[in-house]
C-alpha cells in the first residue's frame, strides 16, 4: 500500500463502454438499456471518423435524455471513442453537473453504424439533480475534517456531485497523503458530504498485490516465506563478437541481452544501445518499457529511480546480491505482459496507447509488496519486510496480475464499494477486479510458457507460502488466508475483495478447464460444481477472449457478478454467436458457481 509519494490520485470515476469490436474498448456495461448487441459484422467502407461519432453521440444524450439521463445542467466530456469494423460507434463521456464532477455518472452512448441512436449504457440509473450548489461546509472545514479522519496532509479539496450508491450529493473530494490510517503512510481519498461533513467514502488510493489482512495473518502465523530463487541461473556469458559488432551503425540504437533472474532463469532482454559499449535496460521495441533503481527510497516519479546501465549488455547474476537481478524479473514480467495483451488481443500498452510500462525495483525500505501505479505507469517493487518476506515480489504472475489491474482501471475501472481505514477493500465489483487481475496474470505465464515459470492456474505460487499458492482458480478455497469462497451467495455483496474474487476466477476456470479432476502441465486440478453439475471446458483462449472482451465491452465500475455473467454472454455471442457451444458454456459456468438470472439481485446500483 505504497503509492502515496508518486500518485496525487483523484476518486476514479466510473466510465463504461459497450462495444462489439475487435478495437480494445474502454469499459462496459453494467446497465445496459437497448437491444443486445450483434455479433461482429464485415468491416464497412464508410467508417465514420471519430470526431463525428463524438458530435453525434452527444446529440443522441441530449436528445433520449429519459434513457441516458442527461439534463440540461449536465456538460459531457469524451474519454474514449471506439468504431466497431461494422461501423457501429461507442462513445464514452464523463458528466458534469452544474459545472461540478459527477462521481458515477459516466455513460457510452452506443450508435449504429449509420450514425443513429442505439442504446446506452450508465454507472447508476437515477437522475442526477443537485438544485444547490453552495455548500454549508466550507473548504476549509472540509479539509480539517479529512486530514483528522485519515491522519494525514490535506489537500485542497474539490467540489463534486456524489452519485454513487443511488445518491446525488453535494460533496468534497479531498486527497490525503502520508495517512498514518494506511500501511506504511499511504494516501488516501476522502469524500465528505458538503452539508453535513459526513464522510460518504474513504479509499485507500492504491492496489497492492498483498492485502492488509493477509500482512496482518501472516505476521500473526509467524510464517517467514522464503521463495526459491536462482533456478540454475549464473551471470551470462559475454557478448560474442557478432554482438559486439551488432549495433555500430548508430545511436541510441536496439540490442539484444540476456539477464540472470531470480525466478525465471536466463532471459533475453531487448535493451537500448547508447554507445559502443554502454547499454541501458530500457525497451525501445515495447515504448520504451525501463525498470530502474528506487535507491530504497519512496521515490516521487518513474525519472527519480537511477537506470540500470551495462557495458556487456549482459544483467544480473541470479542472486539478489546484485540490485540489477531484481530489475531483470521486473523488466522480463513487464515486458511479458505487454507481449501477452499484445499478441493475443492486439492491445498496445497497458492504456492501448502503445506506450511501455516502467517498473521501479528496490522501492522503499522493508516493503514486502508489490503495486501496479497508473498515474506514473509504472509497477513498484518492494525487497521484502526482512520478517515475512525475504525476497523482492518480481515474480512473473504478480507482475501480469498488478499490470491487469492498469488494464481494468483504462477499460472496466472497476470500484470497490467500501474500504476500510486498514485499506482492505470489499464488494463484488472490487473483487472481480481481483478476479480479473488473477485470470490475466495467470495467462501472461500461459503466454510466456517460460519452462523455470511453468504455467498453471495458481496465483503466487512462487512466494513461498506454506499452503504453496496465494489464490488458485480452480477451486478458491482451498486459500484459506484469504478465506476465498468457491460460490456467490449473497454474503458476497461486502466480501473483501480477494476471498469474494474466487465467484468469477472459478467460473472463468470452469469455462476453460470444465469441472472434475484433471491435470493439466504437471499440476493436479479438482474443480467442483454449486450443484454437482457437469462442465465441459471450451479451452482457455477461447474463455479467455471471452473474459477480455466483457471487461473492455461490457463492464462498468458497477459490474457486479451477476452483471459479470451478462457481460461474458454478450461477448460469447459477438464473438461465436448466440446458439454456440461458448456461450451455452458460459451461462452453464455462471450457474455452477450459483450466479444464474433467476437469484440475481432484483434491484441493483
Amino acid at each position: 500500500m505504497r503509492r502515496p509519494h508518486i500518485r496525487g490520485r483523484r476518486l476514479a470515476i466510473a466510465v463504461a463502454v459497450t462495444t462489439a469490436a475487435t478495437l480494445t474498448a474502454g469499459a462496459a456495461g453494467s446497465a445496459f438499456a437497448g437491444p443486445a448487441a450483434s455479433p461482429a459484422a464485415s468491416p464497412s467502407a464508410s467508417t465514420p471518423a471519430p470526431q463525428k461519432a463524438v458530435e453525434a453521440a452527444r446529440a443522441a444524450a441530449y436528445a433520449h435524455a429519459s434513457a441516458t439521463g442527461v439534463g440540461k445542467k449536465d456538460t459531457l466530456k469524451v474519454t474514449d471513442t471506439l468504431i466497431d469494423p461494422d461501423g457501429r460507434q461507442h462513445v464514452r463521456f464523463v458528466r458534469t453537473h452544474r459545472g461540478l464532477p459527477v462521481l458515477g455518472g459516466d455513460l457510452v452512448i452506443h450508435l449504429t453504424a449509420k450514425s443513429a441512436y442505439e442504446s446506452v449504457t450508465r454507472a447508476y440509473r437515477h437522475q442526477v439533480d443537485v438544485p444547490d450548489a453552495h455548500p454549508k461546509l466550507s473548504a476549509g472545514q472540509a479539509k480539517t475534517k479529512a486530514a483528522a479522519v485519515a491522519k494525514g496532509r490535506a489537500g485542497e479539496p474539490e467540489l463534486v456531485v456524489d452519485a454513487r450508491a443511488n445518491r446525488t450529493t453535494l460533496a468534497y473530494r479531498v486527497q490525503v497523503a502520508d495517512s498514518r490510517t494506511s500501511e506504511a503512510g499511504g494516501a488516501r481519498t476522502l469524500v465528505l458530504d458538503a452539508a453535513s461533513g459526513a464522510v460518504l467514502s474513504n479509499t485507500a488510493a492504491d492496489d497492492s498485490f498483498l492485502s492488509p489482512a493477509v500482512q496482518a495473518k501472516l505476521r500473526a502465523r509467524g510464517e517467514r516465506l522464503s521463495p526459491a530463487t536462482g533456478l540454475g541461473s549464473t551471470a551470462p556469458a559475454a557478448p560474442s563478437a557478432t554482438e559486439k559488432a551488432a549495433g555500430s551503425a548508430g545511436f541510441p540504437s536496439a540490442a539484444t541481452g540476456f539477464g540472470a533472474s531470480l525466478f525465471v532463469g536466463k532471459v533475453p532482454l531487448s535493451t537500448t544501445r547508447t554507445a559502443q559499449k554502454s547499454f541501458t535496460l530500457k525497451d525501445p521495441t515495447r515504448g520504451n518499457t525501463e525498470t530502474r533503481d528506487a535507491g530504497d527510497k519512496e521515490a516521487k516519479k518513474v525519472t527519480d529511480g537511477k537506470p540500470f546501465t551495462s557495458t556487456t549488455n549482459r544483467w544480473g547474476n541470479g542472486t539478489t546480491n546484485d540490485r540489477t537481478t531484481a530489475a531483470v524479473d521486473a523488466q522480463y514480467g513487464v515486458t511479458s505482459t505487454l507481449d501477452f495483451y499484445k499478441k493475443t488481443f492486439g492491445r498496445k500498452g497497458i492504456k492501448n496507447d502503445g506506450r511501455g510500462a516502467h517498473a521501479l525495483v528496490h522501492f522503499g525500505q522493508k516493503v514486502g509488496n508489490a503495486y501496479w501505479n497508473p498515474d506514473c505507469g509504472c509497477m513498484l517493487y518492494g525487497d521484502g519486510d526482512g520478517k515475512t518476506f525475504t525476497k523482492p515480489l518480481v515474480v512473473l504472475d504478480v507482475t501480469g496480475h498488478e499490470l491487469t489491474h492498469g488494464v481494468v482501471e483504462a477499460t472496466a475501472n472497476l470500484q470497490p464499494t467500501r474500504t476500510d481505514e486498514e485499506g482492505n477493500a470489499f464488494g463484488e465489483p472490487g473483487a472481480l477486479n481481483e478476479s480479473l487481475a488473477d485470470i490475466f496474470g495467470s495467462a501472461v505465464e500461459f503466454s510466456a510458457n517460460n519452462p523455470k515459470n511453468p504455467p498453471n492456474y495458481l496465483l503466487g505460487e512462487k512466494l513461498g507460502l506454506d499452503q504453496k499458492f496465494l489464490r488458485r482458480l480452480d477451486k478458491p478455497s482451498l486459500d484459506k488466508l484469504e478465506s476465498a469462497v468457491d460460490y456467490w451467495s449473497k454474503a458476497s455483496y461486502d466480501t473483501e475483495v480477494h476471498g469474494g474474487s474466487g465467484v468469477s476466477s472459478h467460473a472463468y476456470y470452469l469455462l476453460a478447464e470444465g469441472s472434475g479432476k484433471k491435470t493439466i502441465g504437471g499440476v493436479a486440478y479438482d474443480s467442483a460444481t454449486y450443484k454437482g453439475s457437469k462442465v465441459t471446458g471450451i479451452g482457455r483462449n477461447k474463455a479467455t477472449a471471452i473474459f477480455y472482451r466483457a471487461l473492455t465491452r461490457y463492464m462498468v465500475s458497477t459490474t457486479d457478478f451477476h452483471d459479470a455473467r451478462t457481460a461474458t454472454l454478450h461477448a460469447a455471442k459477438d464473438l461465436y454467436g448466440a446458439g454456440s457451444t461458448a456461450y451455452k458454456t458460459v451461462d452453464k459456468a455462471w450457474a455452477a458457481v450459483n450466479v444464474t438470472a433467476a437469484n440475481a439481485p432484483s434491484a441493483q446500483h
